[in-house]
């Protein structure tokens, strides 16, 4: 593969641009933009992503002509430093970093202070007459080499060092002396030779290209395809691998590094937020290994780097039109900007910071929409919060910082696999770590909640957590963690694993117990936000509402009408359930008629309640769907009462029960079958329907009913339920001398209804695609069931997503572009939906855009998520 892989930045010039994020990465595209407009950018050159697919995919070998091009971009970099990589008198010591398209914190490896030997530490510590700063770049460089290269585990490196604190009667690292760091490093060198059964390599260059390789192989660990599964990113060749000239926050009380964001990323407050430290390097402050100064305290030990890192935030917010993420050392007083991004955020800051830029005239409406809101963020604001008034203080565990908002309670658990074991348990738990790491990804997602002793607003466990939207309290160092025992304690009270505590990440509090949580409330800048989404988008949002309560809900947060309301759920009621029951039991029509009559009352009732609450706008109501058998008890002890209570024999109703059990109910007696079987019930709830809609029309309310038929999977099937509709439906307007007008349409779910779409659009007025449903129907997975192997699935690559949470594009996605096309051709004014739970879901949203379907309909608290989903794929389209 020959080719230009290596893109060199540095003293105002770059090889490339932001344009190129795909080729080299975010980070790189953006080091290369920032030399480009001025900023202090250490030089350096980046390895692109082509070069690092090519290594995955050609048995670990570099693609022709890199190594070579590796040698000029060192040339470049010596020649803009004014040193030599591997120098015995000025050496250049280098960074590597990796940098993916998509921003993975924390997930890719990364090496700093490279170049490093017995010889070179000697010459740095003579250049910057600070020999305690050489060792300990040393000893950092050994430990960072030895754990990510050559994957030996930091806790021995960790281990070497605290015994060697302990022993000198210090707590600090930087309590250490020149003569212990010099110690150190030799601990550290037996640590990696007793490890590896090699010595520590001096060759500077045999240390760069071992790690390149390691950021090339990081792609590939565990930890980054658990990540990119966990967030959905696909498509991307590989990372880039960003090399670049080491500068220095720790060769002093005069040095510092550090991470801030341009704007507060959990509030959007427009005001300096991060962390620093003092005489120090990066890795110290992301990984929580020390606890780090408020951004805010700069401003009073360096005033002038701390006027500087205003001016170079406001002018990076500007040039990219977006709050960010920016990395900085400062080197005996002077300011270099390692790295900017796009800041994570939460969903509150979200929406602050998109309308507070538009109105600042930074960036416009059509911006804010498109790119600065992600759906997952509006499903942030619906997120509970913890009832401060039923915290009593005594309760109140310890405090920590408030990484990243919202409430969540659970049991405790300490191991990341216990977390994932509890979510596929179905348990709610509470991750407790001393400090997360990338491997702990999988658990972080699965708890509820994230709690950690140690490490900053930036460290790893807030900055994924904020990105997730899932509550996080960092840095408690209330509280002591003790892994062995699995236990933790403030001192007063030991929590166990499997004791429930609640954790409110928007405070800071960890409170032992279950604690009651309330809805959050949308302020004006969120409501200000959801009008520019509307003007954007031109396909409809609905909801799936089955109560009048769900269906106000569902207005409150823009749905556009009811895609299902499921009639069955209405029939839960006592009374309601005692007339089903006797329905079902009933040998002959008319005893079925009569107990029918009973429920009558009930569903209309229910109905208008609903019109009333849509006020207006079109509701779609599917018959009964479910199995008779799911409304009968199974237990025989439920049996016997139920049996007394309706006046029926046990034994006869015992027998009555037992014959309406199915082998497979999923594909059994249900849906239009059930109509078509018993058609009294398809009338009750056509009359209930109807009447509802007549009697709102008298109280000049205008109501506009479309009866579903589900489970359709011929074209006479529908047919013979829509003659039954239509016949009621004309006895109805005889009765009352009202008419109201009503669609009538079916559910796309089986696929043989979606292959024979074309006929069945000639009687029907609308579909409605039931994708959850389909989607089993078309896999032949039960939906109950594949929980039980499609992790697995997706861990060895056979699925990409969870089919049932994201819609099958290539399978199921193709019967619903293939019925909706066939159906328009066949009636163009066919209305077409989605009403399975994959229309509250982006992606999926985002097809259904693209095929054109009028509406997608959804759970109420997914309707917002929807709504800009839908306006995202108008404006991308």
């Amino acid at each position: 593969m020959k080719g230009k892989h290596v893109y060199t930045f540095g003293n105002g010039t770059a090889e490339g641009d932001r344009s190129l994020k795909q080729l080299l990465g975010g980070k790189g595209a953006n080091l290369a933009e920032m030399s480009t407009i001025g900023l202090p950018v250490p030089a350096g050159f980046t390895i692109s992503t082509n070069a690092c697919h090519y290594y995955s995919t050609h048995e670990r070998n570099w693609p022709l002509g890199l190594k070579q091009q590796v040698k000029d971009g060192l040339k470049f970099v010596e020649d803009i430093m004014g040193t030599k990589f591997g120098d015995s008198k000025h050496p250049l010591l280098l960074s590597v970093r990796s940098g993916a398209a998509v921003s993975m914190p924390g997930m890719m490896d990364t090496v700093l202070n490279l170049g490093l030997n017995d010889n070179t530490v000697e010459a740095l510590a003579e250049h910057t007459n600070n020999e305690r700063f050489a060792y300990d770049s040393y000893r950092r460089f050994i430990d960072m080499f030895g754990n990510v290269v050559m994957g030996i585990p930091h806790e021995l490196f960790e281990e070497a060092i605290d015994s060697l604190k302990n022993a000198k009667g210090v707590t600090e690292d930087t309590d250490l002396t020149t003569k212990d760091l010099k110690e150190l490093v030799n601990r550290y060198k037996a640590v990696y030779r007793k490890a590896t059964g090699y010595m520590f390599p001096g060759d500077p260059y045999e240390q760069l290209e071992w790690s390149i390789n390691s950021v090339f192989e990081s792609w590939d660990s565990d930890r980054a395809n658990k990540y990119r599964r966990i967030n959905h990113i696909t498509g991307l060749l590989g990372t880039a691998v960003n090399v670049q000239a080491m500068v220095y926050g720790n060769m002093g009380d005069d040095c510092a590094t550090g991470v801030y964001f341009t704007r507060n990323p959990s509030t959007g407050e427009n005001k300096l937020y991060g962390e620093f430290l003092i005489n120090a390097q990066g890795e110290d402050v992301v990984a929580g290994i020390r606890t780090p100064k408020d951004i805010s305290e700069l401003k009073t030990l360096m005033p002038k780097d701390y006027e500087e890192l205003e001016e170079w935030g406001r002018k990076l917010e500007k040039h990219y039109g977006n709050m960010q993420d920016i990395e900085f050392t400062i080197q005996k007083g002077t300011l270099y900007i390692l790295q900017t991004r796009s800041g994570k955020r939460t969903g509150h800051a979200a929406i602050k910071i998109a309308t507070e830029m538009v109105k600042e005239g930074l960036i416009e409406k059509r911006t804010a929409v498109k790119t600065h809101v992600e759906p997952a963020h509006l499903d942030q604001l619906l997120h509970p919060q913890i009832d401060a008034s039923t915290v009593d203080p005594e309760s109140v565990l310890g405090i920590g910082l408030p990484a990243s908002p919202g409430a969540a309670v659970g049991k405790v658990v300490f191991e990341s696999e216990k977390a994932e074991e509890a979510a596929l348990a179905g348990e709610p738990v509470i991750l407790v770590r001393i400090e997360t790491s990338p491997e702990d990804v999988g658990g972080m997602s699965a708890a509820q909640g994230i709690l950690t002793s140690r490490g900053g607003m930036t460290s790893h466990a807030a900055v994924v957590a904020r990105g997730w939207g899932k509550p996080c309290v960092a840095g408690c160092d209330d509280i002591i963690i003790d892994y062995e025992n699995a236990n933790f304690t403030n001192g007063k009270v030991t929590v166990n694993e499997g004791d429930w505590i609640s954790i409110d990440g928007a405070r800071g509090t960890v409170i032992l117990g279950q604690k009651d949580v309330i809805k959050p409330k949308l302020k004006d800048d969120y409501r200000l936000f959801m009008e520019w989404v509307d003007e954007f988008r031109d396909m409809n949002v609905r909801t799936n509402a089955d109560t009048p309560e769900d269906a106000k809900r569902a207005r409150e947060f823009g749905a556009e009408g009811i895609g299902l309301c499921r009639t069955e759920h209405m029939f839960f009621g006592e009374e309601r359930i005692k007339a089903i029951r006797r329905m079902i039991i009933s040998d002959h029509y008319e005893a079925r008629k009569e107990a029918l009559e009973q429920l009558l009352p009930y569903q209309k009732k229910d109905f208008i309640e609903i019109f009333k609450a849509m006020k207006g706008l079109p509701v779609t109501i599917r018959l009964l769907d479910p199995p008779l058998h799911e409304f009968l008890p199974e237990d025989k002890d439920e049996m016997n009462a139920v049996a007394d209570d309706l006046g029926i024999r046990r034994n006869i109703f015992a027998r009555k029960v037992r014959s309406l059990k199915e082998f497979n109910p999923m594909l059994g007696h249900r849906g239009c079958r059930l109509g078509i079987t018993y058609p009294e019930i398809t009338e009750m709830q056509t009359r209930a329907i109807l009447e509802a809609a007549i009697e709102l029309k008298k109280e000049k309310m205008d109501v506009e009913p479309e009866i579903m038929i589900p489970l359709v999977g011929t074209p006479q099937e529908f047919r013979v339920q829509k003659m039954v509709i239509d016949n009621t439906a004309k006895v109805v307007f005889e009765e009352t001398g009202k008419k109201v007008r009503y669609r009538v349409g079916t559910m796309i779910e089986i696929p043989r209804a979606a292959l024979v779409a074309s006929q069945i659009a000639k009687d029907a007025e609308f579909f409605s695609f039931g994708t959850n449903d389909l989607t089993q129907m078309t896999f032949g997975y039960s939906r109950d069931d594949a929980g039980k192997f499609l992790g697995e699935y997706i861990k060895e690559g056979i699925l990409q997503e969870d089919p049932f949470q994201v819609l099958d594009i290539e399978g199921v996605g193709q019967l619903v572009e293939m019925a909706a096309k066939n159906g328009r051709m066949e009636k163009p004014t066919l209305k077409v939906g989605i009403c399975g739970e994959h229309g509250g879901e982006p992606r999926s949203v985002t097809f259904c855009y693209k095929l054109g379907l009028d509406y997608v309909s959804c759970s109420p608290f997914r309707v917002p998520v929807a709504r800009l989903a839908a306006a995202q794929a108008a404006l991308n389209a």
